[in-house]
């Protein structure tokens, strides 16, 4: 089993973070998006995942690609980078990860999260992971038939025609036919709206008789903004708020957590209230502050704030007083100015 997570896009709705850090590397819960991504994709496959191959721009630099493969090795699996050097769509994108399509694979286009209970079962020729949504109208959505089985996919439909949207993930048991697909659509240059689309291959392959499942997901969790990331954050701290998410290195000193909390490695906190739904990088100091509902990332100075509903990047100063800020990397912020 090969997985394959195309994240060469800019992320531009989540700037200023991604200005210094690609979306699926910020942080929730003190792992980036792409890490909880892939996780709980291994966790449903009941096949070892053997190759993780990471579709990415050829700018993000070496300290990004070291980190995603350093992700597959901690999955258990080999880590593999690929370069999409032109946004030309997300069959272009799966495309560049060829040598990953040539049996049983998993696409997840990393800017989703999900939670699910279902197994995957790998004896089938295709899976789409869905959810109900109240508006399909925003989203691609499949249309089954009696047997649960997939007849249509369409594209943000005007007219109802179903409400399970496509979640960003696909299951693939053969993956040379899903490359070869691939292939032949940019061979012969076959563009929706200038771009190489998967909705096209996917019906290409099953006119020719793949047979298309949903796995339904109990959870879909947006990262395409700053508010849709702090409320996608606050769910996922819900999920894993059994397991240990306070470094042993960390300090307080008169201070109130209220969990779920996750506090890094070597982190100060001093006479001050924090959580809950709270994510606290490595190496920050946090003194005479009150914050809820936040990710701060690591090496920040925080003081005499309160914060809430709020991303801060790295290596942030800020002193003063707000209650929902989006601040990146390297910023001073003094008297809430």
């Amino acid at each position: 089993m090969n997985i394959v997570v195309p994240m060469a896009g800019m992320g531009k709705r989540l700037r200023p973070h991604t200005l210094t850090t690609p979306k699926p590397l910020i942080p929730i819960a003190g792992r980036p998006i792409v890490h909880w991504l892939v996780h709980d994709i291994v966790e449903v496959c009941e096949e070892k995942v053997e190759n993780i191959g990471f579709v990415i721009g050829p700018n993000f630099g070496k300290q990004v690609e070291a980190q995603l493969l350093n992700i597959a090795k901690e999955l258990g699996a080999q880590g593999h980078i690929f370069y999409q050097e032109e946004a030309l769509g997300t069959a272009h994108a799966i495309y560049c990860a060829e040598p990953l399509l040539n049996d049983k694979v998993i696409v997840a286009f990393a800017d989703t999260l999900f939670k699910a209970q279902f197994k995957l079962d790998a004896g089938k020729d295709a899976i789409i992971w869905v959810q109900k949504v109240a508006d399909p109208s925003a989203f691609g959505v499949v249309k089954l038939n009696e047997e649960d089985q997939i007849v249509d996919f369409v594209e943000k439909p005007k007219e109802f025609v179903s409400d399970l949207a496509i979640i960003g993930i696909y299951y693939f048991k053969n993956g040379k036919a899903l490359n070869q697909e691939i292939k032949n659509l940019i061979d012969q240059d076959i563009k929706d709206s200038g771009e190489y689309q998967l909705t096209r291959v996917l019906k290409t392959l099953q006119q020719k008789g793949t047979g298309f499942y949903p796995g339904r997901v109990e959870e879909w969790l947006d990262c395409g903004n700053k508010i849709a990331t702090v409320e996608t954050h606050r769910i996922y701290l819900e999920f894993i708020k059994h397991l240990p998410l306070e470094s042993s290195s960390s300090n307080k000193d008169n201070t109130v957590i209220i969990p779920p909390v996750y506090i890094g490695e070597n982190v100060n906190i001093k006479n001050s209230v924090v959580g809950p739904y709270v994510s606290i990088g490595d190496n920050t100091e946090v003194s005479e502050s009150r914050i809820q509902n936040s990710i701060i990332q690591k090496d920040n100075i925080i003081k005499n704030a309160n914060l809430a509903n709020s991303m801060l990047g790295n290596f942030v100063t800020f002193e003063g007083r707000a209650t929902d800020l989006s601040v990146g990397d390297y910023n001073t912020i003094l008297n809430g100015g």
